[in-house]
């Protein structure tokens, strides 16, 4: 493991016995081997996509900035562009309520 995480053995020792702590590189050496959110390797969860992975923010029909977005996801030279803004700004009312 030291090997893989790129301190010596006897730092990973020191770390297991909490005699040191790993340094914030080695961490994330730990989490990208382990494929785990940094959350989870300091404990903030148990889950290890970790807290914000299923963070889901409120979307307002009526933000100008929303709006802002959809006006720039479709083509406005499509025969369909006003149809799918209009679908999709149905769509952020629906999971507004």
């Amino acid at each position: 493991m030291a090997e893989i995480v790129g301190v010596k053995q006897s730092s990973l020792n020191r770390y297991e016995l909490n005699q040191a702590s790993p340094t914030f590189e080695t961490l994330t050496q730990y989490a990208d081997y382990f494929d785990v959110s940094m959350d989870y390797i300091f404990g903030r969860t148990d889950n290890p996509q970790g807290k914000l992975y299923e963070y889901k923010p409120k979307i307002q029909q009526s933000d100008p900035q929303m709006q802002k977005f959809v006006e720039m996801c479709f083509d406005p030279t499509s025969p369909m562009n006003a149809r799918l803004k209009e679908t999709l700004l149905q769509m952020l009312g629906e999971a507004e309520q």
